[in-house]
């Protein structure tokens, strides 16, 4: 245990700053779990990847792992999502021209 009054308070920042870095960390954690999940059940996944993009990109910005982690356990969720099943996307619809007269 500290003696000095500074070292006190240091560690007792430290345990705080943990403890809420700890939150941050479960809750990324969590939320690629679910995700993961999710893929591998072949349920919609839709909103289980943007929770797990929205927690991973609060954990980067918060500093409890850093951006480019952020961005390449990100990167390799959707490899799993686009390898897992091949996505058939909507063309966009033409907008209807204004006639001129």
């Amino acid at each position: 245990m500290p003696i000095k009054k500074n070292a006190k308070k240091a560690l007792r920042q430290a345990q705080k700053r943990a403890m809420a870095n700890k939150i941050v960390r479960d809750a990324y954690k969590e939320a690629m779990k679910q995700a993961n999940k999710a893929i591998a059940e072949g349920k919609d996944t839709v909103e289980a990847i943007r929770l797990a993009q929205k927690k991973l990109g609060k954990a980067a910005k918060k500093g409890v792992i850093k951006s480019n982690a952020a961005a390449r356990k990100l990167s390799r969720l959707m490899k799993k999502v686009n390898t897992a099943k091949p996505t058939t996307e909507a063309k966009p619809k033409a907008k209807a021209k204004k006639k001129s007269a």
